[in-house]
C-alpha cells in the first residue's frame, strides 16, 4: 500500500464564527471519517489539526514573517496520513474528508530509495 496524505483546506472565518453545535458536528464528522477509511480498507496512519494562521510564521532565505505567505479565502487547517492501494483508492478516502467550509487535496507522500 502506498501513504497518501490528504491536507484539509477550509475557510478559518467560518469556524470563528460557527455555533458550538458546528463544532461538535464537525467534530463528529471527522471521528466518522477515521471509521470509514478502515471500512474502505485503507488505514489512517496519523493526522493533526493545525492552530489557526495567525500564529504561523514563514521564513523565505533569511527573511522570517508572521502569518502565511499567501492572501487566500482557504488556509491548510490539518491533514490526514492514509495508507491506500492506490490513487483511484486514496481518493475514494478523500472524498468522505470532512471539510465543511472548504475542500482538500489528494497527494501521493514521495518515497526515497
Amino acid at each position: 500500500m502506498a501513504q497518501y496524505v490528504i491536507l484539509i483546506y477550509e475557510n478559518e472565518a467560518e469556524y470563528a464564527n460557527a455555533t458550538p453545535e458546528v463544532f461538535n458536528e464537525v467534530m463528529e464528522a471527522h471521528n466518522r471519517f477515521a471509521h470509514q477509511v478502515a471500512e474502505l480498507g485503507g488505514k489512517l496512519e496519523g493526522g493533526q489539526a493545525l492552530q489557526a494562521t495567525n500564529t504561523a510564521t514563514t521564513i523565505r532565505s533569511d527573511v522570517v514573517t508572521d502569518g502565511p505567505f499567501v492572501e487566500t479565502k482557504e488556509a491548510l487547517g490539518g491533514f490526514y496520513l492514509i495508507e491506500a492501494s492506490d490513487l483511484d483508492h486514496a481518493l475514494a478516502i478523500g472524498k468522505l474528508c470532512p471539510a465543511r467550509f472548504g475542500g482538500v487535496e489528494v497527494r501521493p507522500v514521495m518515497t526515497f530509495e
